[in-house]
């Protein structure tokens, strides 16, 4: 490959990074309308293996919105990221990715009795992101996010 080709590999890396990044801080800090833009227009995600929904990135947007409220504490991690870019016939990169990535999600339920949060989690859930994203005029943009939800964890 070419060094043009190199630099422009690692841009679209860092780019994809950056939606995975933002992806978990707009659900982190319930900002659903970063949520939304974090995808293509006919973006979809799913969450069913997680007891979620599957849909539009709005409608999913919506249910999450509604869903985190049980959950005013909550901090996403999203680590092990294995990006694969798609490349063209001259080796440069092309213009769809997927992501593979690992998430622990440590997260509070929301203190029924008054209705603050206690900053200690008690609910934790792990397992796998599959997310497809594609080169859009607006930059990379998520097409699908799948949850593959392995475990979860509530203390007795």
């Amino acid at each position: 490959m070419t060094q043009r080709v190199d630099l422009a590999t690692v841009m679209d890396r860092l780019a994809i990074d950056e939606v995975v990044s933002g992806y978990a801080a707009a659900v982190d800090d319930g900002d659903w309308a970063a949520y939304r833009a974090l995808f293509a227009p006919a973006g979809r995600a799913d969450y069913t293996s997680a007891g979620g929904v599957e849909g539009p990135a709005g409608e999913v947007a919506d249910w999450l919105e509604r869903t985190m409220e049980l959950f005013p504490v909550r901090q996403h991690l999203i680590v092990n990221r294995l990006i694969r870019l798609e490349q063209d016939r001259g080796g440069a990169p092309g213009d769809t990715a997927g992501v593979r990535a690992d998430f622990l999600n440590p997260m509070r339920l929301a203190d029924g009795r008054s209705g603050a949060a206690v900053t200690t989690p008690n609910f934790v859930a792990a397992g796998r992101y599959a997310f497809a994203l594609a080169r859009t005029a607006d930059g990379w943009r998520l097409t699908r996010v799948t949850v593959h939800e392995k475990w979860r964890h509530m203390p007795a």
